[in-house]
């Protein structure tokens, strides 16, 4: 087929351009999945957008890999970025990237037969979760372990790379190359529409609502520490903090007895200044709940939430090397000197929180899907990926 796969559908048509058919996998679950649930779908999103950029690409869309049809609405504008089941194009793809959902051995036999890139793109901390699974009895593969060894490219992104590229390598037997992350503010302004200012940062009077909105899913972005961060804060100054929301921790503030034994240490829980609540979408928690975030990782050290937060304007501490420029920097593991940090931003930050905000601004435009030197590297990327033998 000659055609943008765009015509399959009906829906209207890229400007037509030679160079390369792309499509990026992603997993779609039902209409009402959320695109603030994790960054998955978001990645792809911005990949894609990425992608389109390259001189080289003719077209990049999204591929669902399911055997599930797919939903007759999308939680973002299907005009502005289509989505197509593996059946529609696989015959039309020159590259398919693995972002969002695995491609199978019958679906990577396909696009093999056609003389199709098979690259992954890797996103996650995935030795971590492997190890975790193993140490911690949490099954990773209840329906078996798949591991595609036909990859002409592996990409990852660099706050993967120091602990998971080995894994990556040696059980996919492929070089792992890093690629630029790949973030934009569209469908942060989109769901912060409706909210005063756009959602952005305002001065307020008083003592500030501190969040900690780490996933707490694994180790490397857990909250515990962004806590006694706060609490020894507090201890100094509690007339600057009103009070501290930690998301994603109901279920241990209401089950955990560690985590319960540990919060009944704190001067904050025990002047009622410590909320454990669970799920909230970033841009409303920020726009409506927070004055300021206090962040801490552990092997992760760049993802969306600091690019999220940043781009509104909101006071970040954090200690992620890859973005120092950034927020608030503290270094590694250093309680004292955040807490310390986080005392001087409450007191201070409102005396240029205007320039703090274009600064970020500025800062995050190399994560951008139109910057310059990012199209450059995928552009550069994919020429070398078509000029390799297909494997």
């Amino acid at each position: 087929m000659q055609q943008s796969p765009s015509a399959v559908t009906g829906t209207p048509q890229r400007p037509a351009r030679a160079g390369l058919r792309i499509g990026v996998t992603v997993a779609i679950r039902d209409a009402d999945d959320s695109l603030w649930s994790n960054g998955i779908k978001q990645n792809a999103l911005f990949l894609c957008m990425a992608l389109q950029a390259a001189d080289n690409v003719q077209w990049a869309c999204l591929v669902s890999v399911a055997a599930a049809p797919l939903p007759a609405h999308l939680p973002w504008d299907r005009d502005w970025q289509p989505l197509y089941t593996f059946s529609q194009v696989c015959d039309e793809l020159d590259v398919l990237i693995e972002l969002g959902a695995q491609v199978d051995a019958a679906q990577t036999e396909t696009l093999k037969r056609r003389g199709t890139r098979l690259v992954s793109y890797c996103c996650g901390s995935e030795y971590i979760s492997a190890m975790q699974a193993v140490l911690f009895d949490r099954p990773l593969w209840p329906a078996g372990l798949f591991i595609n060894q036909r990859y002409d490219a592996i990409w990852m992104v660099p706050q993967v790379a120091h602990n998971s590229r080995g894994f990556f390598e040696v059980l996919r037997q492929r070089q792992a190359e890093v690629v630029p992350l790949v973030w934009d503010p569209l469908l942060l302004q989109q769901r912060c529409a409706g909210c005063a200012a756009g959602g952005t940062y305002r001065p307020r009077d008083g003592a500030a609502r501190v969040s900690v909105m780490e996933p707490n899913l694994d180790v490397v972005k857990f909250c515990l520490y962004p806590i006694l961060i706060v609490e020894q804060a507090y201890r100094c100054s509690p007339e600057l903090i009103r009070l501290l929301q930690v998301t994603n921790a109901q279920r241990f503030a209401s089950g955990n007895a560690d985590f319960i034994a540990l919060m009944n240490q704190l001067d904050l829980v025990r002047d009622h200044k410590a909320t454990f609540v669970g799920r909230f979408e970033t841009p409303l928690f920020l726009a409506e709940m927070s004055d300021a975030v206090v962040s801490h990782q552990w092997g992760n050290p760049l993802n969306y939430l600091y690019l999220e937060v940043c781009w509104q304007g909101f006071p970040l501490l954090h200690n992620a090397e890859l973005c120092r420029d950034l927020g608030y920097y503290y270094p590694g593991n250093d309680v004292q000197a955040a807490a310390r940090l986080l005392r001087d931003v409450l007191a201070e930050h409102d005396r240029h929180w205007q320039a703090y905000r274009s600064a970020q601004r500025a800062a995050i435009a190399r994560f951008r899907p139109g910057h310059p030197l990012l199209v450059q590297r995928y552009a550069g990327l994919l020429r070398q990926l078509m000029e390799r033998p297909l494997r």
